[in-house]
């Protein structure tokens, strides 16, 4: 793929410079835009196959808006890196992702072109509608809003509550559904045609226009009637087309599904829509990975396929033979283990079984794993229901998007205290996804809530005995965290399947001066500064502890560390404030307890992106702040 001719790219850097361009240009822009993408992110590995989905929406958009004063709000972010170079980023572009470059999603703090932060999935509607309310309350009508949801978007629940109060107030919104899945059917047929083109028609839209305010200023339509011959309206084309659809039973005027590929037909369906009053919604199907051959025959692979070269589009993986697992697959394999042996065993996934592993199992035993879609509060009450009727779920949820299903965890899990295993995987600082991926609020938002049962481990072998130990009987409702990446285990991973008793943690080794408390794998970190200060000649005796659960805390573990050591160092890959550590300093002080007690852990503040020991060193979590702290006693 050459890279070298970028003509009219070169040119642009607002989009104020792309609205100079007639319009038979923007195709050869949209070309060149995409190879733009393909070129930066094979060396600088980033989300491929979303953004190359909506290169022409992306063009369209900022060709018919009036940006940055009219409205783009984007959902699933990772879709926004042609939006990234068209405003005002293009020669920052190569730092996506890295420390102290451009962040990995939209973000108002980066730029004014960025309406609102967008790192997870569904909020795209609820918040556009809300600067839609706004704009007509301060008196602004010439101010378009536009959301843009898709990539899976529309299956979260969120998404849902948006639209179904998008015709409860005075707006102007217009949703885009990027629809790359298929996920709605397209409709086909001569009469499906006809009404595509009546409904984007100008003539027909500015007669309508016209009847509806002659109609309001004799006093015959009020807002009721107004919906109601909307209402009509859908009826009718619902009879004539044959099909109906949830958004005009909501009273939001449909229109679609048109090519999102398309960049001049875009211009033209927006250029139409852009001044209609009232909701409605512009129905777009996309192909993921469009443009570039090996992303669209296998748009899940470069979702995100890291390095690779650009020309034949070989993935350039290293080999990873000699190395550890990654957590994820210790978990997947593990996961088809215990299924085979408990027939209870159920899976469950909010759209990640790839990145969470849930795969194997969706191979292996296809009929019990489930994937639910983007909705990780469903994910959890779904596999509530089938925890109340005798079923044994483990639900999987990346750390950081089960903060959506905190009501869920509390109200349909731990209040029953049902046999229900969460596995929260990504926590931790997560590196180049930054803060809207970073898992590290889970624990100090799950201490307090009664009936759980928490506990990370600190290697493979202890993810695999407490994934056995949380099945068996009588175990309630158990939350397992642990981080991205690679374990620490080469070739014995694949321990036996040992009971842990709930609670208890272990004493890595022993030790007169100090004692490190760790929780989870930033015990291997503890281990690795200890070894390192020997060597160095240290003569500071130290202790290890591994506590393995968070709640409930190993109180005789306790007791006897306190009777020992008068300063104790806690360490957690979570946030410090109401964590792990402070569970600790609770414990001390409710049983007066003379210890020092030093908590580290996230400060309390959102830690941006950048490599995991990058974000480590900053958070002041690393081998080197370890060493740190057990020397100043």
């Amino acid at each position: 793929m050459s890279t070298d001719n970028l003509e009219l790219l070169d040119k642009i850097q607002y989009p104020e410079d792309l609205r100079q361009l007639p319009v038979e240009q923007l195709p050869e822009l949209c070309a060149e835009l995409r190879q733009d993408i393909v070129k930066e992110l094979s060396v600088n590995p980033g989300h491929l196959a979303s953004s190359l989905g909506v290169v022409e929406l992306t063009v369209a958009m900022h060709y018919t808006l009036n940006t940055p004063y009219d409205r783009i709000v984007w959902d699933v972010g990772h879709q926004a890196y042609g939006h990234k170079i068209l405003t005002g980023r293009k020669d920052q572009f190569y730092t996506n992702r890295k420390l102290g470059g451009i962040r990995p999603f939209p973000s108002p703090k980066e730029s004014e072109y960025d309406t609102f932060t967008c790192g997870h999935a569904s909020n795209s509607i609820s918040v556009a509608l809300g600067m839609a309310v706004a704009a007509h309350k301060n008196n602004e009508p010439d101010r378009h809003v536009v959301a843009v949801i898709g990539d899976g978007a529309m299956s979260g629940g969120l998404a849902f509550e948006g639209l179904n109060n998008v015709s409860s107030s005075p707006n102007d919104l217009l949703i885009i559904l990027n629809d790359n899945d298929m996920s709605i059917d397209r409709a086909v047929g001569g009469m499906e045609k006809y009404l595509l083109n009546l409904d984007t028609n100008a003539t027909y839209n500015r007669l309508r226009d016209r009847a509806s305010k002659w109609l309001h200023s004799k006093g015959y339509l009020n807002d009721d009637r107004r919906k109601g011959l909307i209402r009509l309206n859908n009826a009718i084309k619902s009879a004539l087309a044959h099909q109906q659809n949830i958004f005009e039973g909501m009273n939001i005027r449909y229109f679609g599904p048109f090519d999102g590929n398309d960049v001049v037909e875009l211009v033209r369906i927006l250029n139409q829509l852009k001044d209609m009053r009232g909701p409605k919604l512009l129905h777009l199907h996309t192909v993921k990975g469009k443009g570039y051959k090996p992303a669209e025959e296998a748009a899940t692979i470069w979702h995100a396929p890291g390095k690779f070269d650009p020309d034949t589009g070989e993935r350039l993986t290293g080999d990873t033979s000699q190395q550890p697992l990654r957590y994820q697959d210790v978990f997947g394999r593990t996961l088809v283990e215990l299924a085979k042996q408990n027939p209870k065993i159920v899976g469950v996934t909010p759209a990640m079984p790839t990145g969470c592993s849930l795969d194997i199992m969706m191979h292996e035993m296809p009929d019990r794993a489930f994937d639910v879609g983007i909705a990780e509060g469903h994910a959890v009450t779904f596999s509530a229901g089938m925890a109340k009727d005798g079923l044994l779920p483990f639900c999987n949820i990346y750390s950081a998007f089960a903060q959506r299903a905190y009501d869920n965890i509390v109200h349909d899990a731990a209040i029953l205290n049902l046999p229900l295993v969460l596995c929260f995987d990504r926590a931790g600082l997560v590196g180049e996804d930054g803060a809207t991926h970073h898992g590290v609020l889970d624990i100090a938002a799950l201490r307090p809530v009664p009936n759980l049962t928490l506990c990370s481990p600190m290697d493979e072998c202890e993810l695999r005995r407490m994934m056995y130990t949380a099945q068996l009987p009588d175990k309630g409702t158990v939350v397992i965290r642990y981080p991205r990446g690679r374990g620490v285990r080469r070739d014995d991973w694949q321990c036996a399947l040992e009971e842990i008793p709930v609670g208890k943690g272990r004493c890595i080794r022993e030790g007169d001066d100090v004692a490190v408390l760790s929780y989870g794998p930033i015990g291997n970190d503890v281990e690795k500064a200890i070894e390192q200060l020997k060597a160095e000649g240290c003569t500071t005796s130290v202790a290890h502890y591994d506590m393995r659960f968070c709640k409930p805390l190993d109180e005789e573990l306790l007791q006897n560390i306190a009777a020992k050591f008068k300063r104790i160092i806690t360490i957690e890959d979570a946030q410090r404030t109401g964590g792990f550590g402070s569970a600790v300093l609770e414990w001390m002080s409710d049983n007066d307890k003379p210890v020092k007690v030093v908590r580290m852990g996230i400060p309390d503040r959102f830690i941006e992106h950048g490599t995991v020991p990058e974000l480590h060193h900053i958070a002041g979590i690393d081998v080197e702040a370890i060493k740190a702290e057990i020397t100043k006693g």
